[in-house]
């Protein structure tokens, strides 16, 4: 079984038998009178028909195919899923609500975006999308604790140099696992500078809001969601869950975390992303829940036009022979790599490297620098940055390795993860085998004829 795999789908079981304060032996299923019916036991978490079928629904909605009979594949799946929730329990593990609310916010409007239309997803599903949005919740936070509690039980497990090579010392050249082409790219930006009169136009449309607000003729949650241009938390009506101050933008933080009264909106407040009034719904420790409407400026083409000149002239004096290096020391806006000579940082959950695969690079920068070669500065473009500004750019491309079947010398970092991630995937194997044998399972006779992932289910 693909334990990744089954994070990705996102376990949306809607625990039925737990929202009806019922027991797995409370519900018994008869032929007069069937509303769900329990189909495995494990422990005393029950899994439902219901929930079976819910998951089945959201592979629909996502393309996902199924490596097995789904009628024996799901069921299996999920109770897996709840001896990983158990182990939870036992080691403490929690996840914060912040990551929780903006995990299913994506998923949501990945779905929304699927199915065409938000009623399109409601009739599809045959639930608002208030109600989608709760089973969303639960079924996110269910994934994220299995998917950090996999992460706490393989946490120790380690691989040395000589276990790598050993373990690849006589794998034929063609079982090598192929490294994609990865490149490392240095950039400039320049900002193009927004006019006055736009700025102001925007503040003052923030302040009408507030006005209306304040006057009793809208609310800001409706405000929110025809004018804000933040995406995610437009939909929910500009609300933000809790978070801490430290995730926030500075000059956001600020503002919102020295509000008080929740009837009062704030003046406006400029951050990277925009201006901004924020509207207090709740604190609860060193967190904060709030409201906020987000408006961008819009970028004139005759400003984007001189950024783009401006950064023809530095490219040409690069080419002349100034430093890139010096030339992004100075004229460079922006702050991730102005201090790193420009060099772009890719940041995953596992290591920060300045290697990227071309997938991996802003749209923009790929298609600019797949043509490249190396030492090459391209002609000036436009792109939209990681904060959803409009800025212009020239890049470097400071090295290229194409695609190529791993070697121990030149790719040991990636052969090392192979190992390592196999030695992990055969701990989590074993400790689920030996943790359904110390655990009560029950399951329905028509489920004992399935060739399952793993042995002990059945009794």
């Amino acid at each position: 079984m693909n334990y990744k795999g089954i994070a990705r789908l996102g376990f949306l079981t809607l625990s039925l038998v737990m929202a009806h304060g019922m027991s797995a032996q409370d519900v018994v299923p008869t032929e007069q009178n069937v509303i769900d019916e329990v189909i495995w036991v494990v422990g005393d978490e029950a899994i439902l028909k219901s929930d079976v079928e819910t998951m089945r629904l959201q592979a629909a909605q996502e393309g996902t195919k199924w490596n097995g009979d789904p009628d024996c594949v799901i069921p299996e799946q999920l109770a897996v899923q709840k001896l990983f929730l158990n182990q939870a329990e036992l080691d403490s593990i929690e996840v914060s609500e912040s990551d929780i609310a903006s995990e299913a916010e994506r998923r949501l409007e990945f779905w929304i975006e699927n199915a065409g239309s938000r009623e399109k997803l409601e009739e599809y599903r045959k639930a608002s999308i208030s109600q989608i949005r709760d089973e969303l919740r639960d079924a996110i936070r269910n994934m994220m604790i299995v998917q950090r509690t996999r992460e706490h039980l393989v946490s120790d497990i380690k691989v040395s140099p000589a276990e790598v090579r050993r373990y690849f010392k006589d794998m034929p050249l063609d079982s090598l696992p192929y490294v994609p082409t990865e490149v490392e790219v240095q950039i400039l930006t320049l900002t193009p500078r927004i006019e006055q009169e736009e700025i102001n136009r925007v503040k003052d449309e923030l302040r009408d809001f507030t006005d209306r607000i304040n006057k009793g003729e809208s609310t800001f949650s409706t405000l929110a969601r025809f004018y804000s241009e933040d995406p995610g938390s437009a939909r929910r009506g500009g609300e933000m869950d809790f978070i801490s101050k430290v995730a926030l933008d500075p000059a956001f933080a600020n503002v919102a975390f020295n509000l008080t009264d929740p009837t009062k909106i704030s003046k406006v407040v400029e951050s990277e992303f925009g201006f901004h009034i924020i509207q207090l719904i709740e604190k609860r420790g060193d967190k904060i829940k709030c409201r906020h409407i987000l408006k961008k400026p819009v970028v004139s083409e005759e400003a984007v036009n001189k950024a783009l000149m401006r950064l023809d002239s530095i490219r040409a004096d690069i080419m002349e022979g100034a430093p890139f290096e010096a030339a992004v020391s100075f004229f460079s806006d922006d702050k991730d790599t102005r201090n790193n000579y420009g060099l772009m940082a890719n940041v995953t959950e596992d290591a920060r490297t300045s290697k990227f695969r071309m997938q991996d690079l802003p749209a923009e920068v790929a298609r600019v620098v797949d043509t490249m070669s190396i030492g090459q500065v391209s002609a000036p473009f436009q792109m939209i940055n990681a904060r959803g500004k409009t800025v212009c750019a020239i890049v470097k491309l400071k090295n290229r390795v194409e695609g190529h079947k791993a070697t121990i010398n030149e790719d040991f970092q990636i052969l090392k993860d192979v190992v390592l991630n196999k030695r992990r995937e055969d701990y989590i194997k074993d400790w689920v085998n030996k943790k359904i044998k110390s655990t009560y399972v029950r399951i329905s006779d028509r489920y004992k004829n399935c060739e399952f992932e793993h042995q002990g289910w059945i009794r």
